[in-house]
């Protein structure tokens, strides 16, 4: 057998393996962690570089929009150059960037330097679960993607934390700088121990890796300036992004080397994972963007109070990510999903059910239990996903995975805006409507098997 159906069935050797698994966990956390640090420190930056907040917001944006728009290439690249070289270039580019941000002198460069880093981010998210499925023999790749979701929440929570400590010591340049020491070793890593996986052959298309970019950026300003109050120009930009779409689907329909997952993604258990897993972080947005506003306006407390209360959100998840992996290949994940996404919806409720006289250990224990319910959906729900994937075709879910996350982000940021402009800021009402979402995904996931046999019941028809 070769070393790449090797890996692909058994995954690779203990010691290897660990290598490889670091590597991987090392990426997705520094690609995470640039995100939440330079939240941190747009104020200073936008001081320095003699512009105004809301333009500096364009440094988080582009990131985003970049990030999202590639995931889907990438993925489908990954399966033709092989996602531990996609992995590499990914770790390259946001080294290359994260020097260029370092050193940039004005929003512009600092903006084309976001974006490369959000290229580099893609080229890392698109293919993570993809390689984990090849570290790990199947039976136990529940334990890596605990681990990926350990990094995930584990860069969420470092963040604000690293980003505060850099800022109060040194210049907010060193926020990227800190990034080189471990890209280097994310790199050295990938290179020696990342596996060898199977190449596909077929040839790319690259009107549908434009179509895939344009559909999504496209869509998503689009709907931001609509909820923001955009007239026929933001109607115009969300129509175009949506016909991208629909001239995508119908160039891929009889594609041999498809960008878009759309063979997968019918698969009864793929999809009911990813309308879950979407479900989960629109609420976690929901709840994530208004809880700051909240904690100010309506419990009164100080900027510095309110990053103490939302910290116990991030901990949990990378706490509960970590316990639930040795047991994600074991429990039944429609009922851990279930279960976690009921204390989601549960923490979310009762915060919204608080008196303004809370204190704060009322407030940081419901935080920590919705974190807590994140985590624990997380791991045993992509496992699913990645195991009901055809042979081939990991890269594909391993987007799915990530469109799944920062889609749902989007569209959490969205309603967030949306609820803003209808409700007069009305910040309570987010946390109801996350609360329902989460309670909404619990339910969907309880039943997942029934939904599951009558996809497949439909589909054999």
């Amino acid at each position: 057998m070769s070393v790449e159906g090797a890996a692909a069935r058994y995954g690779l050797p203990r010691g290897v393996r660990y290598r490889a698994m670091f590597a991987v966990v090392l990426a997705v956390f520094i690609s995470v962690l640039d995100y939440a640090v330079t939240n941190v420190a747009l104020p200073t930056i936008a001081r320095e570089l003699h512009v105004t907040s809301s333009q500096s917001i364009w440094a988080i944006n582009v990131y985003q929009l970049a990030a999202l728009a590639l995931l889907f290439p990438v993925s489908a690249l990954g399966s033709r150059v092989g996602y531990a070289r996609m992995c590499c270039i990914g770790i390259t580019l946001f080294l290359v960037a994260s020097t260029l941000a370092a050193f940039t002198s004005s929003l512009l460069t600092l903006t084309l330097a976001r974006a490369l880093q959000g290229a580099g981010s893609a080229c890392i998210m698109g293919v993570n679960l993809a390689l984990i499925r090849f570290i790990y023999p199947q039976h136990t790749i529940g334990k890596g993607i605990a681990l990926n979701s350990f990094a995930l929440g584990l860069g969420v929570a470092c963040g604000p934390s690293i980003g505060s400590a850099v800022l109060a010591l040194a210049s907010w340049r060193w926020i990227y700088l800190i990034n080189l020491p471990l890209d280097l070793i994310a790199l050295t890593l990938a290179l020696t121990s990342l596996p060898k996986t199977p190449l596909s052959e077929q040839r790319l298309d690259l009107k549908a890796i434009a179509l895939s970019a344009l559909a999504l950026t496209l869509t998503v300003i689009g709907l931001d300036a609509l909820v923001h109050g955009g007239g026929i120009s933001a109607m115009g930009l969300t129509a175009l992004g949506l016909i991208c779409g629909v001239m995508l689907v119908r160039r891929e329909k009889f594609s041999q080397f498809r960008i878009v997952p759309t063979d997968i993604l019918p698969i009864p258990r793929i999809f009911v994972a990813f309308i879950c897993g979407n479900l989960v972080y629109i609420a976690s947005n929901l709840f994530i963007i208004a809880l700051p506003f909240t904690l100010e306006a309506v419990f009164n407390r100080s900027p510095s109070e309110v990053g103490l209360l939302i910290t116990p959100w991030a901990l949990s998840i990378s706490i509960m990510s970590f316990v639930i992996g040795k047991w994600t290949d074991r429990l039944p994940a429609a009922q851990i999903c279930a279960f976690g996404l009921f204390l989601m919806g549960s923490a979310f409720l009762l915060l919204w059910l608080l008196p303004e006289s809370a204190s704060n250990f009322s407030i940081a224990w419901r935080v920590a239990i919705g974190g807590c319910g994140f985590g624990l959906f997380h791991p045993p729900n992509n496992r699913v996903l990645m195991v009901a994937t055809p042979q081939g075709r990991e890269g594909g879910a391993s987007g799915l995975v990530s469109v799944e996350r920062l889609g749902g982000q989007t569209m959490g940021a969205l309603c967030v805006a949306a609820i803003f402009r209808l409700s007069g800021h009305e910040t309570t009402i987010c946390l109801l409507a996350a609360s329902v979402i989460a309670f909404a995904g619990s339910i969907l996931s309880l039943g997942r098997e029934y939904l599951i046999s009558l996809g497949e019941r439909t589909r054999s028809a």
